[in-house]
């Protein structure tokens, strides 16, 4: 009887553990030039916490983060905290400079399978970047997710930037980050995309 009980224990703490959702991005996610307690993932935690499927939610994005630099700190990430999903939330750096498409393709496939071999299910956000380097540039990037989402058989969840881009003092005098007035309904917006994926 001691031996059944200790196992459904076990059993039940490694499910507890398994329920977190690792969001890797960069200064989108990582709430830049505001407290981290008020980015969306931190908004988002209650939100998916009350619905009884996720019990934590990790955000492991840094402001300045490229594809390359995420994938050097994903396999501590995905040791440390188990997670049963990822987002992804990366490219806009390697887009903002210019980064060759192949090589973006190359290190979010990377980052899926990475993540899809600890276990966990992974979602990837469509990005979109300033014509900067040109139209022809600005098509190859964008089509790297719905290609990927396709190729690799997951969830592609739609650029909340979108939005708040278009909302009249949402936008940071940078022209390229979320002000904390935006971060809840980012929230919102990725408890509807993500929900259908738990």
């Amino acid at each position: 009887m001691i031996r059944i009980l200790s196992f459904c224990l076990l059993i039940i703490s490694q499910s507890a553990v398994g329920q977190t959702l690792l969001v890797l991005g960069d200064s989108l996610s990582a709430g830049y030039q505001m407290a981290i307690e008020k980015s969306w993932p931190s908004l988002l935690e209650p939100q998916l916490v009350g619905q009884g499927t996720v019990t934590k939610v990790v955000n492991a994005s840094i402001s300045g983060d490229t594809s390359g630099n995420s994938l050097d700190r994903l396999p501590a990430l995905l040791e440390q905290h188990a997670p049963a999903w990822v987002v992804i939330e990366l490219g806009a750096n390697d887009g903002l400079r210019g980064f060759p498409p192949k090589k973006i393709r190359e290190n979010l496939t990377k980052l899926i399978t990475l993540s899809q071999e600890s276990g966990a299910k992974v979602m990837l956000m469509q990005i979109q970047i300033p014509p900067n380097y040109g139209q022809r540039y600005s098509n190859a990037f964008t089509d790297i997710y719905p290609e990927l989402s396709k190729e690799m058989q997951i969830p592609l969840i739609p650029f909340f930037m979108e939005k708040v881009v278009m909302t009249e003092g949402w936008m940071m005098q940078d022209g390229l980050h979320p002000k904390a007035i935006a971060q809840p309904w980012i929230a919102d917006f990725m408890q509807e995309h993500i929900t259908p994926n738990l």
